[in-house]
């Protein structure tokens, strides 16, 4: 009864109508002393202006209604009918969620915890609990999460001397107008030592102002793990918040944006603000507000995309020197030469007719862009690149880690999942039913476990739907191989000569952008996706939540690489390969068609599509909660009132965390890295997007997304694993693009193998094969044989084959079935001439 009155009077006291200027903007409780930490949402229905200025907060032990104002309480008769009248009435569910909100908010304040209830918002069905940490309890909390804070003790920070101080000091003079106008850019040469908080050793620190010791960012994470710790038995074997925000109890939970203190503004100005796209991130004042996992990201993506600056320089001098050269390509010179008057077979069956090789000039030419001896250079510097940017993220981490104080820094133990207790809960009850056990007993988890036999049924599922995810996209790729035959057959059969000699850069062109029309829709769908994968890795009742954390991402990881790379893989690697005749590459190659799709993905998908998609989703979302919201409306009186800031907040976009950020990224690092030898301008592309992407990023997070809780860490997790992956398969992918598709060792096999004059002239006439047009099938010779003015006998066809008067017509030449000789045979001679 006592603890009862306790928690009764301090709730009166937390609603006290005295308010000040701190108060009004939302930052503290109604007394303008004790700061709001963190804040908890519900869902409250009003049903009556009378009841518009009440707070109602109740308690297990004592069920009344609290009034904020001065008017005294109804009796207790009235307040039975309106308990019991239908318009007040709550119905089963509802009342459900209020009972375990009670209890929760109980458990809260029996932790320490000081709550405060409001109804009386702006914000119509939508109550807010207001939560603050005294002293002692943040104490209590920073000694069990061992956070290291700074001592009275400082030390001097020894920077290099002599020769390599003055090469610093003019570096950091030189780059001084890169760097955002901060205090903390001065070099510091004292530090405080940090040293895990303790209680009983409080006369390390500074405590000198108690209001600062702990500021905003580490107050509400140590409220958070509060939460994450109060345990709700009313609700089925939840534990903390999460589960209670998954079953509707609360809506949200959020700490606020401390617009208060001159990090925010410093924020806003120096890293939000499109204005100084050229400056370095205020990493450390980044991390100070958001939190070391935030802070990391950021970090890692300045240094990303520092790191793509020289290579989108060696890319541009690649494609540079590929304009440069251009006129020099006797392969070329060639086909662009209408004097050799080179008669090509039909690309189709019937409706296609003879054509000449000049036609294929301006396709040859643009492939000499990005298919000349600087790209395998480029190739060989990208992986190189891949490699150098890994480690010097490593080391750049390794200083993060010192300079914020996480080098003894362990990853906190993950307590069990709430759905994996439940699931052995359940195995246990099972496992106790048949042996036919009456007496009841408490389970631990440490005594049973899932094994794999538990979770196959699971495993299997998730296997299935992951197949038949990636299956929509092959049939997406099937379906526009589709429109590319349908479409050449189509287009060959116009009257208008020009539609027919345009065929092919029209086909490639129209079938790139369906691919990007096709991405479009997927990216708008991607929620649902997203969801599925929840679904499958929630039916695996992973045990902890950083496994959970890592088979999403993994499982998110494969479908989104699947989807990107599909159509890309298909030109390098499969098109022209198979028995259709309508999806045979140009003469050029399917370097060109690819590089094509690349620059349109690289342009369209990750410019335009990501950063509309960035900006305008969660603006629209805003919207719709802001006009929802005005549904059943305030008096015109309560429209004038200026939101607080926990309304403010209210109406931001909830933070998703940072999956989507990274995956965005490391599918970019894919384009950059995997197919680079088709593309030299992906790194120059991937750049001018980042440069915008950090910008936008930044705004986000700082004015369009709820204030994130701030989660410790040392790493990058899974993330830099599946880097490391993406970095390794590229070295593969990019020696594949230059054996298979480019022309690259064709050419060096013939200039040293097979011309007699160890130059390119005859090139082309060598990689073409003779085919006599009296052996075609019945129904497949051309309609209009006489296309070109004159009667033709023999045609030439782009393959490596017999000629028609041999012995054995038509069968794999000589040349390529001993190409793998030519190549040892080649290298043997470059070596002799190196």
């Amino acid at each position: 009864m006592l603890v009862n009155m306790d928690l009764n009077t301090m709730l009166l006291k937390s609603l006290a109508p005295e308010e000040n200027t701190k108060c009004q903007q939302g930052l503290y409780f109604q007394d303008g002393k004790r700061r709001v930490d963190y804040v908890l949402t519900y869902h409250i229905k009003k049903t009556s202006s009378s009841r518009r200025h009440t707070s109602r907060l109740r308690d297990n032990a004592f069920t009344r209604t609290l009034r904020r104002g001065r008017e005294p309480p109804p009796p207790a008769a009235k307040d039975d009918a309106e308990v019991g009248s239908p318009h007040h009435s709550m119905d089963h569910h509802d009342d459900d969620k209020c009972l375990r909100r009670e209890e929760f908010e109980s458990n809260l304040m029996e932790m320490g915890l000081e709550l405060e209830r409001d109804e009386e918002t702006k914000t119509p069905g939508v109550g807010f609990v207001k939560i603050h940490a005294p002293w002692s309890i943040l104490c209590r909390e920073a000694e069990f999460m061992k956070l290291k804070m700074p001592t009275k003790k400082v030390y001097e920070v020894k920077h290099s001397s002599g020769v390599m101080e003055k090469i610093n000091a003019f570096i950091s003079k030189l780059t001084d107008p890169l760097h955002p106008n901060l205090e903390e850019n001065r070099t510091q040469k004292l530090k405080h030592l940090s040293y895990p908080f303790s209680r009983e050793k409080q006369h390390l620190f500074d405590l000198s102002d108690k209001d600062s010791f702990f500021d905003s960012k580490t107050r509400s994470s140590l409220v958070f793990e509060v939460l994450k710790r109060t345990k709700c038995t009313k609700a089925k074997f939840s534990i903390g918040i999460t589960s209670l925000l998954g079953s509707g109890v609360y809506l949200a939970v959020y700490p606020l944006h401390d617009v208060s203190i001159h990090h925010y503004t410093l924020l806003y100005e120096e890293w939000a603000s499109y204005s100084v796209f050229y400056k370095y991130q205020p990493i450390g004042l980044i991390r100070k507000y958001f939190g070391e996992k935030i802070g990391l990201y950021f970090a890692w993506l300045g240094v990303y995309t520092q790191m793509l600056i020289p290579a989108s320089l060696v890319g541009v001098i690649v494609f540079l020197y590929g304009c440069v050269t251009v006129d020099d390509d006797i392969p070329s010179m060639e086909i662009c030469d209408q004097w050799k008057n080179i008669t090509m077979c039909p690309l189709c069956d019937r409706v296609c007719s003879y054509w000449n090789l000049s036609i294929a000039c301006g396709t040859a030419r643009a492939s000499h862009l990005f298919d000349n001896p600087a790209t395998v250079f480029f190739s060989i510097f990208m992986a190189l690149w891949a490699a150098f940017f890994m480690e010097h993220w490593k080391r750049r981490q390794m200083r993060l880690n010192y300079e914020w104080d996480l080098t003894g820094f362990e990853d906190e133990e993950d307590h069990p999942r709430a759905e994996y207790e439940f699931r052995v809960m359940q195995k246990s009850l099972k496992k106790d039913h048949k042996s036919q056990k009456v007496t009841l007993y408490i389970v631990f988890p440490e005594k049973e476990k899932l094994t794999c036999r538990d979770r196959f049924p699971a495993y299997m599922t998730n296997l299935i739907m992951m197949l038949l995810m990636i299956g929509v996209t092959f049939a997406i790729v099937f379906g526009v191989i589709l429109y590319r035959i349908s479409t050449k057959a189509a287009l060959a059969m116009s009257s208008n000569p020009m539609t027919r000699s345009n065929v092919r850069l029209t086909v490639k062109t129209t079938a790139a952008i369906i691919n990007l029309v096709t991405d479009l829709v997927l990216l708008i769908f991607d929620v649902y996706f997203f969801h599925i994968c929840v679904m499958v890795v929630s039916s695996e009742v992973p045990k902890t939540d950083k496994s959970f954390e890592e088979r999403l991402i993994f499982k998110t990881f494969i479908l989104k690489f699947v989807n990107a790379f599909t159509p890309i893989i298909y030109i390098a690697f499969f098109r022209g390969r198979g028995s259709y005749r309508m999806e045979e590459c140009a003469h050029g190659g399917c370097l060109m068609e690819l590089c094509i799709q690349l620059s349109i993905t690289m342009l369209g998908k990750q410019l335009i599509q990501n950063n509309l998609f960035e900006i305008g989703v969660p603006k629209l979302k805003k919207l719709i909660r802001y006009i929802k919201s005005k549904r059943g409306s305030f008096q015109e009186e309560e429209n004038e009132k200026k939101l607080q800031r926990y309304e403010t907040d209210h109406f931001l976009e909830p933070f998703g965390g940072l999956t989507p950020e990274y995956m965005e990224m490391i599918i970019q690092f894919g384009f950059v890295t995997l197919f680079v030898a088709s593309f030299p301008l992906a790194p120059l592309f991937a750049l001018l997007n980042n440069i915008i992407e950090i910008r936008l990023d930044a705004k986000k997070f700082v004015a369009e997304l709820r204030r994130p809780d701030a989660a410790r860490g040392k790493d990058i997790g899974i993330w830099y694993n599946i880097l490391r992956g993406v970095a390794k398969v590229a070295v593969i992918v990019n020696a594949f693009v230059i054996s298979f598709t480019s022309d690259f060792i064709p050419r060096l096999v013939y200039q040293y193998m097979y011309s007699p004059d160890g130059s390119m002239h005859g090139f082309v006439n060598h990689t073409l094969s003779y085919f006599n047009v009296s052996h075609f099938q019945n129904g497949t010779a051309p309609l209009d044989p006489f296309h070109l003015g004159f009667h033709v006998d023999i045609c030439r066809y782009k393959d490596y084959r017999e000629p028609p008067w041999s012995l054995t017509p038509y069968e794999i030449s000589k040349e390529y079935s001993t190409r793998p000789h030519t190549c040892n045979a080649l290298a043997k001679h470059l070596h002799l001439h190196t």
